[in-house]
């Protein structure tokens, strides 16, 4: 037995370790990835990243899955953009964004929770249509030229105490979703729901709100991610986002989080992130092919994975 909580112990802890050995061997590789500036840039890119893989985790917690997120991403970051071109405060279209990124989750968790669709197919469809729905708006085209405005700037490029904006945000939401997930009963009915749903349901835990809700906070995430690229590029393209809810996947999974629900925790997300973050940014300074890198990617999902069933 003791063998045995040695082993789940080492397994968790795996993530950890992978990361750890990846830093000192793309650092031995190549001067230029370990200095400081590089370091702050790769943890600025991991946020992006990070917001969307925490709000992909409580969906996965809870048995589902959301390939919606980077249309909800391009979509609100159009919005956004369009309403800071038309006058609208800064701050004002902030708030519309994330109120909009979070109605839009609401529509996927609805569609499986009343509409009795798979996680898969339903957020499938609002991946398509989303996505279809920004290039209608857009006609395909940039939105740029959003003013000189100090506010939209610091979201992506500000720095608080030499650190960027965008990392200082990163670790206050993993705080957040730590405390969501670990310390509250709305938590506990999260791992409920993707533990043993039936169970749930008798104990109280009404099983189609903790999905419409944790669906409405993927929503959100991918907004808030949509508001630092669109604060960084200064404009909103209408292919933003695609194949980020890959990278949010791999991140949960890489932080083992289990694809079948109940089982997972946040701080191995936030370790799966910047293990991917990590692994673009050693990649490109190495000089990889992009393709190459998808390659990568997709070997490391599967050897999530497959470390996820030999756990369960």
């Amino acid at each position: 037995m003791d063998n045995k909580k040695s082993l789940i112990k080492l397994q968790d802890m795996g993530a950890l370790i992978a990361l750890i050995l990846l830093i000192v061997g793309i650092s031995i590789i190549s001067p230029q990835f370990r200095t400081v500036d590089n370091f702050l840039s790769l943890l600025r890119q991991s946020s992006i990243n990070g917001f969307i893989a925490f709000g992909m985790t409580g969906v996965i917690l809870t048995g589902g899955i959301d390939l919606g997120v980077g249309s909800i991403l391009a979509l609100t970051t159009a919005l956004a953009a369009f309403f800071i071109k038309g006058g609208m405060a800064v701050g004002l279209a902030v708030i519309l964004a994330l109120a909009l990124g979070t109605a839009f989750g609401v529509i996927s968790g609805i569609m499986i929770t009343k509409g009795k669709l798979q996680p898969f197919i339903a957020t499938l469809i609002t991946m398509t249509v989303f996505r279809g729905l920004t290039m209608i708006f857009m006609d395909g085209k940039p939105i740029s030229n959003l003013g000189d405005s100090f506010a939209l700037k610091f979201i992506g490029k500000g720095n608080l105490f030499g650190i960027p904006f965008p990392v200082i945000l990163f670790i206050l939401v993993f705080g957040i979703f730590y405390f969501l997930l670990q310390k509250t009963t709305f938590g506990r009915r999260i791992y409920a729901t993707g533990s043993n749903p039936q169970s749930a349901k008798l104990a109280g835990v009404n099983i189609d709100r903790t999905k419409i809700m944790v669906y409405a906070i993927s929503g959100c995430m991918a907004a808030l991610s949509g508001l630092i690229l669109l604060s960084r590029l200064g404009s909103a393209q209408p292919t933003l986002g695609q194949s980020y809810e890959m990278d949010a996947i791999a991140a949960t999974a890489l932080g083992g989080t289990s694809m079948s629900g109940g089982r997972g925790k946040i701080a191995g997300t936030f370790i799966g992130v910047l293990i991917i973050a990590v692994l673009n940014n050693g990649l490109n300074i190495l000089g990889v092919s992009s393709y190459w890198q998808a390659v990568v990617k997709g070997i490391v999902i599967l050897i999530a994975v497959l470390s996820d069933r030999k756990r369960g």
